[in-house]
């Protein structure tokens, strides 16, 4: 038998109580450890912020600049594609009004998919991983909506059916709407 198994031959209750200062070292012990996993906990949130950051930062910058060509195009193409188009529809004998109306269309096109990749790119701002997280220690306006941190159910798919399934706005207690995540 080795030595380890001797030590459950014997009932615990046998054993004397253990003195005082084993019992704080134990307890200090124990504190350290736990002092250990929420400092880890904090930096691995941090860890997720900067990232979540970095994303809203990357994605601001090609929104803004989508943003820009659906300027641009709404504007320069008015000005070039319509004097050529119309002049090139006349020449085919469409109407002024047909020629026009063609180019405008064409302009808006543009301006169209533009406007849509720019709010595609704008749906990343909105640090939807670490909003998630933070209702997941209770923190924040989701807090309400979100499983605790101590849930096996994925808070990626609770916010997924939220967005699904919800069909009122859930307000906060000023009676501002909560974004959903």
């Amino acid at each position: 038998m080795s030595e380890g198994d001797e030590r459950y031959d014997h009932d615990p209750a046998d054993q004397p109580p253990p003195d005082l200062a084993e019992s704080l070292r134990d307890i200090g012990n124990t504190a350290k450890a736990s002092l250990g996993a929420a400092a880890d906990s904090a930096r691995a949130l941090r860890s997720l912020m900067a990232a979540d950051l970095s994303l809203a930062r990357s994605a601001m910058g090609r929104a803004l600049a989508f943003a820009g060509v659906a300027v641009v195009f709404g504007a320069s193409a008015w000005l070039f594609l319509m004097a050529t188009l119309v002049t090139l529809l006349r020449n085919f004998g469409l109407s002024w009004l047909m020629s026009m109306l063609i180019a405008a269309g064409l302009s808006l096109v543009v301006t169209a998919y533009a406007g849509l990749r720019a709010m595609h790119y704008f749906d990343h701002t909105r640090m939807q991983a670490t909003r998630r997280q933070l209702a997941r220690l209770g923190i924040g306006e989701l807090a309400d909506l979100m499983p605790t941190a101590d849930s096996p159910e994925s808070a990626r798919t609770v916010a997924q059916e939220l967005r699904e399934n919800g069909d009122a706005a859930k307000k906060q207690n000023n009676g501002i709407d909560i974004t959903p995540p």
